[in-house]
Parts: C-alpha cells; sequence; structure tokens
C-alpha cells in the first residue's frame, strides 16, 4: 500500500500569510462542478459541495482497494470569476459570483473509475432517500494553471476584499504580470467546524506577463 498527501509534496499548497509568492502549479486532475450565485444561500452550491465529497471518497477508498494507492481526500477548492471582479474585492456583490468548484485527486483515477464512483454513490442515494441533485454535473477535468502568485488568508472570507485588492492592482503589476484565468481559492480549514477568525485560505491567481496576449 502506498500512501501520499499531495498537500506536503506539492509546492501549489504551500502558503505564508503575508507573503506574496509567484509558484508554477503543474497540470493536475480535479472533480469539478459549475454553478453560480452567492455561496451562503445558493442551494447549488451546497448540492454540489456534497456531491464532490461523495464522490471523493468513494474514489479514495476504490482506489486503496484497486490500486493500493492510499490518498488523503485533498481540500475543497474553488475557480470564481465574475463580470465585474469588482465584486469580489471592493463592491462584494456574492449574487454575481461564478464558480466553479472542485478536489484534486491523483492522476491514477481513470475515466471508468470515475464513472463507477459516480454509479456508486447514486445507488447508495437512491437507497438511503437522499437525493445529490449535483451528482450528474460533476466532471472529471485537469486544469494547467501555469504561473500564479498566491498568498494564505486567515479569518473570515469576507475580508480577503483587502487582500486581494493589494494582489490586483499593487504586486501584480508592479512585477510585470497582468492576472489571467479564474480567482482560485483552497479551503485548508474544515469549513463545518474551524472558528471564521481561523480559516486559512490559499488564494491563488494565475498571471502572465504584463502586455502578452492570446
Amino acid at each position: 500500500m502506498v500512501a501520499t498527501d499531495p498537500k506536503k509534496t506539492l509546492d501549489a499548497y504551500r502558503a505564508k500569510r503575508g507573503e506574496f509568492r509567484v509558484v508554477e502549479v503543474p497540470p493536475m486532475q480535479y472533480l469539478m462542478v459549475d454553478g453560480a450565485g452567492d455561496p451562503n444561500t445558493a442551494p447549488a452550491y451546497s448540492d454540489a459541495v456534497s456531491a464532490l465529497f461523495s464522490l471523493a471518497y468513494t474514489l479514495k477508498f476504490a482506489s486503496r482497494k484497486e490500486l493500493g494507492i492510499d490518498t488523503v481526500v485533498m481540500p475543497l477548492e474553488g475557480l470564481w470569476h465574475a463580470p465585474d471582479m469588482a465584486s469580489f474585492t471592493t463592491a462584494r456583490d456574492k449574487s454575481a459570483w461564478l464558480w466553479t468548484m472542485m478536489i484534486m485527486v491523483g492522476d491514477h483515477i481513470t475515466p471508468s473509475m470515475f464513472d463507477d464512483a459516480v454509479a456508486a454513490v447514486a445507488q447508495k442515494a437512491a437507497k438511503k432517500k437522499e437525493p445529490l441533485p449535483a451528482l450528474d454535473s460533476v466532471r472529471l477535468e485537469s486544469l494547467d494553471e501555469g504561473r500564479c502568485v498566491q498568498t494564505l488568508h486567515v479569518g473570515p472570507f469576507d475580508d480577503e476584499g483587502p487582500v486581494l485588492d493589494e494582489l490586483h492592482h499593487r504586486f501584480i503589476p508592479d512585477n510585470g504580470l497582468q492576472m489571467r484565468g479564474r480567482h482560485h481559492e483552497i479551503y485548508l480549514s474544515d469549513l463545518r467546524r474551524a472558528d471564521p477568525a481561523r480559516l486559512r485560505t490559499i488564494l491563488r491567481q494565475p498571471v502572465a506577463p504584463a502586455g502578452l496576449t492570446g
């Protein structure tokens, strides 16, 4: 049995509070589901998270049984964007947010394993009469972010605005970079149990050299 914890081996899952750092993020495979609206009130958000974790744990056990690879279930992550990015910084208009919630799974997870996991989770949910509305919307997809800037935010999500404003309007342009791709968050804390004041969230923004087009 091979035990792995990518959080301890991948630089992409390391960040320090108060420090913006440029990192090269390798291509990784995720369970993903798309949605829109305020994550605090939109039913689609909680449905998406429930489906993702149900699949992630099912794949963990399948990987251990079929491949002899025992990997931890990785933290919830989110890709966020909006027609006006000020809705994340100064305006904080959560109703305008568009999101892709996801959990990283190893490259050893194959499409057939994913399909089997979806079927197993659906069967279990039907037996328990606990529907998972977002299950059929989950997909297995690779994401290649490449060069990014990231930092660690400690505290409530609603306090991220000033950190993101500094990232977007000071650090990135001051270092000859420009934003590309979607704002990325990695939730290192257990959102069900952690004190909001102690929530640990990696904030990541893919970047490119300033002036680069195409």
